[in-house]
């Protein structure tokens, strides 16, 4: 083998410095975004977090400035972990999130499991942070990191007759039971139409603010479907299935007259229990006027021509 000394070596062969260092740069990212998927363990959401690498905002993203990250993560719902708004950030800690992989089945040609490592692969580095607007009994602007889910559906070629979608998130009764709540069964269980599903607006959210998800907010990986109420966006899930009948969804399950199956954001809506005019966004006092459809009724509102959204809610 010849190596070439500098007397052999050409001008044109010679990389120039700036580009150099920009692969550099480049590598770097990626290998701190790999390690941080690899190397995290599962515990509190204390310390660093760890960055998922080079980012950048989506088309979708709205102006609106994003609700501080302290209260996203200190201020949740996710009831295998308690009732009370502050018990996820304080129990969930004991979520085991590596090994982690989703199970994609049901009414498909090509049934897959997906390794949590692999999935953010499966799209294009770019458009990755979603800032969008979302709802979970508070209004908020999260700055979501993830990919679409028609990307991951799209690997498993959906039959024809396959009309919803089912998620199914991870339960272990020792570490996540709820007594002081025992209206749920678990595990969870939401559903969307699949056309529902193939919106672009609909992610699979791996983090947030750049980070990879706190465990409080449904780490490793959850739905995230921004113009609906937040307890259609399942967390920590660990399968998706195809099927031809609408499922029937935990809050459905459990109280059918105020949860259905839909639960768009509607400000018309006559409801028993709730006015869902206002909304009060997480960290502020006064309230606000209701967006329909949350404000991307220009993006969703299509879907739902026709419809009575006052019995379908």
């Amino acid at each position: 083998m010849l190596i070439k000394g500098p007397a052999l070596i050409q001008p044109s062969e010679i990389t120039p410095r700036a580009q150099f260092e920009a692969r550099r740069r480049l590598l770097r990212a990626g290998a701190a975004s790999l390690a941080a998927w690899t190397l995290r363990a599962a515990g509190a959401q204390e310390g660093p977090a760890d960055t998922l690498g080079l980012l950048q905002e989506s088309p979708f993203s709205i102006a609106e400035p994003p609700t501080p990250k302290k209260d996203l993560t200190s201020y949740n719902n996710f009831y295998e972990f308690g009732s009370n708004k502050q018990d996820p950030a304080l129990q969930a800690y004991k979520l085991p999130t590596r090994p982690w992989s989703v199970a994609i089945d049901g009414l498909v040609h090509k049934p897959r499991r997906i390794a949590i490592e692999n999935l953010l692969r499966l799209a294009p580095l770019e458009e990755r942070i979603y800032r969008l607007r979302c709802v979970e009994g508070w209004s908020m602007v999260v700055p979501w990191v993830g990919i679409p889910l028609s990307v991951l559906l799209r690997q498993v070629e959906a039959l024809s007759s396959a009309r919803y979608v089912e998620f199914e998130s991870f339960y272990e009764q020792k570490i996540m039971s709820s007594p002081i709540f025992g209206r749920l069964e678990w595990p969870y269980v939401e559903g969307l139409r699949l056309d529902e599903a193939m919106h672009p607006l609909t992610l699979v959210a791996v983090g947030l603010y750049g980070e990879v998800l706190p465990n409080q907010n449904g780490a490793p990986v959850r739905i995230v479907v921004p113009w609906k109420y937040g307890f259609k966006s399942a967390k920590s899930i660990v399968r998706i299935r195809f099927v031809e009948e609408q499922p029937l969804t935990s809050w459905r399950k459990a109280v059918p007259q105020d949860y259905g199956f839909y639960s768009n954001v509607n400000p018309d809506l006559i409801h028993p229990h709730w006015n869902q005019a206002r909304e009060r966004r997480l960290g502020e006092f006064r309230k606000r006027d209701t967006l329909p459809f949350n404000g991307y009724a220009d993006q969703v509102a299509g879907m739902y021509a026709g419809m009575d959204l006052q019995r379908l809610f």
